[in-house]
């Protein structure tokens, strides 16, 4: 597995790679930023396990901070395009009813001095870029906006790096450990989608 895994066990630069694929990912949330990550976790743990040197394998930390201060980055790049905005993209979120409902919904929790939808947005699949787009869109503040934007991308920063470092440790440094931690945030990535939607329904109801 470690053989199989080598070019991300191969020095440094993951951090980076890893780093610009969060960071892009609001834009393009077809990049596997979320696989990156678990696999480079997962390597992390197969180098543990086989003795490997520590400057050869990621380390879990350093792995943990760059994915979260890349989705902080991504959000706040993000809600600063959509906070100065344009005719174009204000057309183009009246038009769409998830990205109209987000505003409305993230206004609502960020007035009450409570932003869960945000932590829970950026494990859904493309909640991420709708949260951060349409908190910009709408100018809300970015003081109400951006810890809540830290929390979330900390906390799936540390998730997805947990699955895939305890699901190598625990099943061993084997495709099926990557398999299962994938699955696991997949899982979540879907779990958030429904309460998105949930919420969704929520609000629109009359």
């Amino acid at each position: 597995m470690l053989e199989s895994l080598g070019w991300l066990a191969a020095g440094p630069w993951i951090y980076a790679v890893v780093a610009a694929s969060i960071l892009l990912d609001v834009f393009l949330p077809v990049l596997p930023s979320g696989v990156l990550v678990v696999g480079a976790a997962t390597a992390a743990a197969a180098g543990t396990a086989t003795g490997a040197m520590p400057w050869d394998v990621p380390d879990i930390l350093l792995l943990i901070l760059s994915a979260a201060t890349a989705s902080v980055l991504g959000d706040l790049v993000a809600y600063r395009l959509a906070w100065r905005g344009s005719a174009r993209l204000d057309r183009a979120i009246a038009r769409s009813r998830r990205l109209t409902t987000a505003q409305e919904r993230l206004g609502a929790a960020l007035a009450r001095g409570g932003g869960l939808v945000v932590v829970v947005a950026r494990f859904a699949p493309a909640g991420r870029s709708v949260v951060s787009l349409g908190a910009g869109a709408a100018r809300h503040r970015a003081r109400d906006f951006l810890p809540w934007s830290a929390l979330a991308g900390l906390a799936w920063a540390a998730y997805s790096v947990a699955l895939g470092y305890l699901g190598a440790q625990w099943l061993g440094p084997t495709w099926l450990a990557t398999a299962v931690s994938l699955a696991a945030l997949f899982g979540a990535g879907a779990v958030a989608a429904y309460f998105m939607r949930g919420r969704s329904a929520g609000a629109t109801a009359p």
